[in-house]
């Protein structure tokens, strides 16, 4: 992939309101963790500025809104081309195909849809909790563990992240005085605290 379609789908990658890890973005984009530092530099070159956060569970996050164009194309499509280039006998073509290949892939990887399909309410708990760590507040939730049944707690919400079907929050519980990750379906209540966590 070239340098301006690594950058663009960076950016449309921290566009999504969630924060990203150098690796996670060296291997989204099959770069080294170096050249993502290297794309932050370019991206605030012009005037878009990338917050780092520090610490193990730190990375990169985009606190301001970027309308990013549009790039639309489906795996599908850089499939065909794979294959019409691996007919073709022309090398001059082949050379001008595999570049425009290179474009297609990486429009299809910065378009591809990592947020799940989730009802209204969670998605209501999503935003809140993605104002949160943006904002950096503490946040009174309500949850529910099999256990012991609701429990209230107060978070320092981290990172969004889905698995196994399911939205989740990485958070550090003042309660439990260490990180835990919490389902976003057993958050009964949530709000978001005046509170600011370091």
């Amino acid at each position: 992939m070239s340098k301006i379609s690594n950058v663009i789908t960076m950016l449309e990658l921290l566009n999504q309101n969630r924060k990203y890890s150098i690796e996670e973005l060296a291997t989204r984009l099959e770069v080294t963790p170096r050249m993502v530092r290297l794309y932050k530099e370019e991206l605030e070159k012009a005037g878009i500025y990338i917050d780092t956060i520090r610490g193990p569970y730190g990375g990169y996050v985009l606190n301001q809104s970027i309308r990013v164009p549009n790039r639309k194309f489906k795996s599908s499509d850089y499939l065909l081309l794979e294959k019409v280039i691996d007919e073709l006998e022309d090398s001059n073509l082949k050379k001008e195909l595999e570049l425009l290949k290179d474009k297609v892939r990486g429009i299809y990887q910065g378009s591809v849809q990592e947020k799940l399909e989730i009802d209204s309410e969670e998605r209501t708990k999503f935003n809140i909790l993605s104002r949160a760590i943006k904002d950096k507040k503490k946040v009174e939730i309500l949850y529910y563990s099999y256990e012991k049944g609701e429990n209230k707690r107060i978070i320092h919400p981290i990172d969004l992240y889905s698995y196994q079907n399911g939205w989740h929050v990485s958070a550090f519980c003042e309660l439990r005085s260490d990180m835990r990750h919490f389902e976003l379906k057993r958050i009964r209540k949530i709000k978001i605290l005046d509170e600011i966590y370091e």
